[in-house]
């Protein structure tokens, strides 16, 4: 058997990695990548001679696949916790403390906004379970017009879009609902008589479970190891240009015929791929945009007195250019033990790439100003880092759980063939991890049932 995985991210790596565990060493696993590396936005790169994460830097913690997969191939020691500090929010020029008690930002009650919106706004919020709210079961809208609506426009500015910022790239404008927010959606769909009723419903129950999880050398470790385990045929640089039915299984130029296909593509080239062989398929996933982004990391001085904080997220509409600063060295203890002080700065919102079009420099420069401009001190480093993420995270704007629903429906008749991605149910590790284990249950499942 023959099965072809189209995308070396850690989607299309773990999906090597389950037909592997599901086919035996009999099988002909080829991994095919376009770019000159695997791992896609999980990326670790060097700074100041040790290894540092330039792409995602975390994977959440209460979900069980990362955990468990590291536990499988032997990563168990990797794992590392947060210290547990809490971040801040700058707007209107000043530090606030991240508000509590929210959910991706949007309050369970005016209390925990005070400070950072003006009064006017804490009482719209504190009243708002006095004004009927109209929601059709089922409807889905962006987050930005919902907590707008109902709340104003510095919630969405202060709270809600510095944390969507992070997640997706992206901000509240740009995101839906129910892919977003799915325990919210539901809590809606449910009857609730308010936003603030519904968010008090959706949010989980408190836990002292941590609730990020890293790897101690990066994810490359993880890369690695999924690679050597998967035994699969690594093919870097090249790109698969076409994709169509055979009479026993698929052609995949320029690979030839093969049993089976796993598409672990952004959506785009999803889309592109699926045209001829599934067109509805390939419209739904053709509806999903792409935001693009760039990371800035900074070597200081180990003695540079940075908050005691996890990181500084910024408001919509400040005056700065990066939208987050993770604070490395207080965030990671493990990191807190370097000879320097390490900080990452992130660029780009989706629909305004225009940052990402300055040489390297200026983006080292950039962070450099609005680092020190948020904390308060002169910023010298002594090493840095750029890495730049064209078109890297998808947008879950509203009506996504419909696309994704359409497109699954449209493939499901197609004997051989899956798809895996960030695009699908997730755009963290662990539901990456989902979506490859399921393109190659599928794919074990169908090839199985052929021999029988």
């Amino acid at each position: 058997m023959r099965i072809a995985v189209i995308g070396g991210g850690i989607s299309g790596l773990v999906a090597a990695y389950r037909l592997r565990q599901r086919l035996g060493e009999g099988a002909d696993i080829v991994v095919v990548e376009q770019g000159p590396r695997l791992g896609g936005v999980l990326h670790t790169g060097e700074l100041a001679g040790e290894p540092l994460d330039l792409g995602a830097e975390a994977f959440v913690g209460r979900r069980p696949e990362v955990i468990e997969l590291m536990g499988e191939l032997g990563l168990d020691d990797q794992l590392v916790r947060p210290a547990g500090k809490r971040p801040l929010v700058w707007a209107q020029g000043v530090a606030h403390p991240l508000p509590g008690r929210t959910l991706m930002g949007i309050p369970s009650d005016a209390e925990s906004l005070r400070g950072l919106v003006d009064e006017e706004t804490l009482e719209r919020v504190a009243a708002e379970t006095q004004r009927p709210l109209a929601w059709p079961p089922g409807d889905d809208v962006s987050v930005h017009s919902l907590v707008a609506d109902r709340f104003g426009a510095q919630v969405v500015e202060r709270s809600v879009d510095p944390l969507l910022g992070g997640v997706y790239a992206g901000i509240s404008a740009s995101i839906g609902v129910r892919a977003a927010l799915p325990a919210l959606a539901d809590a809606l769909d449910g009857g609730a008589p308010s936003l603030t009723d519904a968010v008090r419903q959706a949010m989980p129950a408190p836990s002292t479970a941590p609730v990020f999880g890293g790897l101690r050398d990066g994810y490359g470790t993880l890369i690695a190891a999924l690679t050597e385990a998967s035994a699969a045929r690594v093919v870097t640089t090249l790109a698969a240009t076409r994709i169509a039915a055979a009479p026993r299984g698929w052609v995949v130029d320029p690979l030839g015929l093969v049993d089976a296909v796993v598409l672990a593509t952004p959506a785009p080239v999803t889309a592109r791929l699926l045209h001829y062989v599934a067109p509805e398929a390939a419209a739904a996933a053709g509806e999903i945009e792409l935001s693009s982004s760039a990371l800035v990391a900074l070597a200081l001085p180990r003695d540079t007195v940075l908050p005691d904080n996890s990181g500084i997220l910024v408001a919509s509409g400040e005056p700065l250019r990066a939208k987050a600063f993770t604070l490395s060295s207080r965030k990671w203890p493990h990191l807190a033990e370097r000879d320097v002080a390490l900080v990452r700065a992130s660029f780009g919102r989706f629909g305004d790439d225009s940052l990402l079009s300055w040489s390297d420099d200026d983006l080292v420069a950039a962070a450099v100003a609005d680092l020190s401009t948020v904390t308060g001190i002169p910023i010298t480093p002594v090493a840095s880092a750029v890495q730049r993420w064209p078109g890297g995270l998808p947008q879950y704007a509203p009506g996504h759980t419909t696309r994704i629903a359409t497109l699954e429906s449209a493939i499901a008749p197609l004997d051989g063939l899956a798809v895996a991605g960030a695009y699908l149910h997730g755009v963290g590790v662990p539901a990456c991890v989902a979506t490859g284990t399921a393109a190659a249950d599928r794919i074990a499942k169908s090839l199985t049932s052929r021999v029988e």
